[in-house]
């Protein structure tokens, strides 16, 4: 039995387990793939974590559980503490980038070693973000990386990875923070991460404006940036830009008149 297959089985039969019917949300816990797995006869993964992070971050839920989901929602799962979750349905769970968004070129400042030797997609991402200041282009504030790979622990959801945090400064001395989540071409950005870096600034960041971003691969030098802010409706996507990242002579005359003829945030 694959893993895909074993995953599948395990999620879903926790889901209904607990769900009743109308139900927006279903509380479970870590232990409870122990006791389906058995009761399934099913072998445990090496991993259990790797199950909840499946589903959470890198491959839909199983169809049997999306399609108890409310009309115009979806199932997410969340952390709620240490070893304890939720099936929370809201109104945006994944993110993708908008296909029909116009391109930027930026002449790409990345040092041919570090392309030569970056070990995975994410990496390479997070490599291009920094070489070519995409984080300062994208916010309009001048930022500094702080750390990658932050992985610590917020109220009320326990631990929590940002892949990098980005410390910035405006023309009017004001300090931000910018947690970034990035994906290759196939992980999907997923909502629950832009909660969690929400929930990691508030906790050790309380002072500096939090501006979540998330970027994403859409092809080998094409790279999809989002920003994000709380409304009333939860979390949204406040800006998409798509930025091409080319040699310097493939800027021409023609592509710097359109960009000075765009409206500032268009």
């Amino acid at each position: 039995m694959n893993e895909p297959n074993r995953y599948v089985q395990i999620i879903a039969a926790i889901f209904h387990s607990h769900f009743k019917s109308g139900a927006g949300e279903v509380a479970f816990e870590r232990n409870d793939i122990e006791r389906v797995a058995k009761k399934l006869g099913i072998k445990l993964p090496k991993n259990l974590g790797d199950v909840l992070y499946s589903f959470r971050f890198r491959i839909p839920l199983p169809d049997s559980v999306r399609a108890t989901a409310p009309k115009g929602k979806q199932w997410i799962i969340r952390q709620a503490g240490k070893s304890h979750y939720r099936f929370v349905a809201v109104g945006l769970a994944n993110i993708a980038p908008d296909k029909k968004l116009t391109e930027t070129k930026i002449p790409d400042s990345t040092p041919g070693v570090i392309a030569m030797y970056a070990l995975d997609d994410e990496q390479a991402l997070l490599a291009k973000l920094r070489y070519n200041r995409l984080i300062d282009i994208f916010t309009g504030v001048t930022c500094y990386s702080l750390q990658n790979h932050l992985r610590t622990t917020a109220p009320g959801i326990g631990q929590v990875e940002t892949d990098e945090i980005y410390i910035g400064v405006d023309r009017r001395g004001a300090h931000y923070v910018f947690p970034v989540q990035g994906k290759g071409g196939r992980d999907k950005l997923g909502i629950v991460q832009i909660e969690q870096d929400l929930a990691l600034c508030a906790d050790k960041f309380p002072s500096l404006i939090c501006r979540p971003i998330a970027a994403q691969f859409m092809g080998e030098n094409l790279i999809a940036l989002f920003a994000f802010e709380e409304s009333e409706n939860g979390i949204a996507v406040s800006l998409e830009k798509h930025y091409r990242l080319v040699p310097p002579a493939e800027v021409t005359s023609a592509d710097l008149d359109t960009y000075r003829s765009r409206l500032p945030d268009s």
